[in-house]
């Protein structure tokens, strides 16, 4: 019983995000940002090599049968795609649970034009990034997008009992709030750990439920 949380492959964002995306001053506006991050952002080249990588290993580490989730966000979605291009109808579900944490009308904002444009979140983005809430009908990591997470562990644990293997398509602060359940850490000893090292595009991190609980057996890199 096992579950496989895959961060996307990389992203036009990820390669280029200095020198495309963070603009100063940002040249839309937060909602504008938000649907471009969710609809528009795709696969570099380099992540469509990731996502034929991820189809060569996933199978043998996924089993007959797994049932497959993305976030609603596109580059999560095209890389399940390439990565498990034969499943079956209704295969894989979209989900909201594992979405990019939503950074609401700061979606794109470089730090400068942020603090500038709400002074008031500064110290907490500067120093306690995990609380803080994204301006604007956005969210924190610690209660959002960690609620989500929970939903969604949830969610696998019921699945697993029939011993499918679960495998989730979603990003960097999904992954980091997963992990902080899953693994039983805090989220500022995960985001510690991501600081020295952070989850690479296109990594799996593979989890078996055993006695209701979920245990980090290992994580598989994709190649440079």
């Amino acid at each position: 019983m096992s579950l496989l949380v895959i961060r996307h492959a990389e992203s036009v964002e990820n390669a280029d995000k200095y020198n495309g995306f963070y603009q100063d001053p940002r040249p839309y506006s937060g909602a504008a940002a938000h649907a471009i991050s969710r609809t528009i952002v795709g696969l570099t080249p380099r992540g469509f090599r990731q996502a034929q990588w991820l189809a060569e290993v996933l199978p043998q580490l996924a089993g007959p049968g797994p049932h497959v989730y993305t976030s609603t966000y596109r580059r999560a979605i095209d890389t399940a795609a390439i990565a498990l291009p034969t499943l079956p109808n209704g295969w894989p579900q979209q989900t909201a649970l594992l979405d990019e944490q939503h950074y609401g009308d700061a979606t794109y904002m470089t730090k400068r034009e942020l603090y500038d444009s709400y002074p008031a979140l500064a110290e907490d983005r500067r120093l306690r990034k995990h609380v803080w809430t994204a301006p604007g009908g956005g969210e924190s990591l610690a209660e959002g997008v960690l609620n989500r997470a929970a939903e969604f562990a949830a969610l696998v644990q019921a699945e697993l009992q029939d011993s499918r293997t679960v495998v989730a398509f979603t990003h960097q602060t999904a992954a980091v709030a997963l992990r902080s359940l899953l693994e039983g850490c805090t989220l500022p000893e995960i985001l510690a750990e991501e600081r020295k090292s952070k989850m690479p595009n296109a990594a799996i991190l593979h989890y078996e439920l055993r006695d209701g609980r979920f245990t980090r057996t290992g994580t598989t890199i994709p190649p440079i």
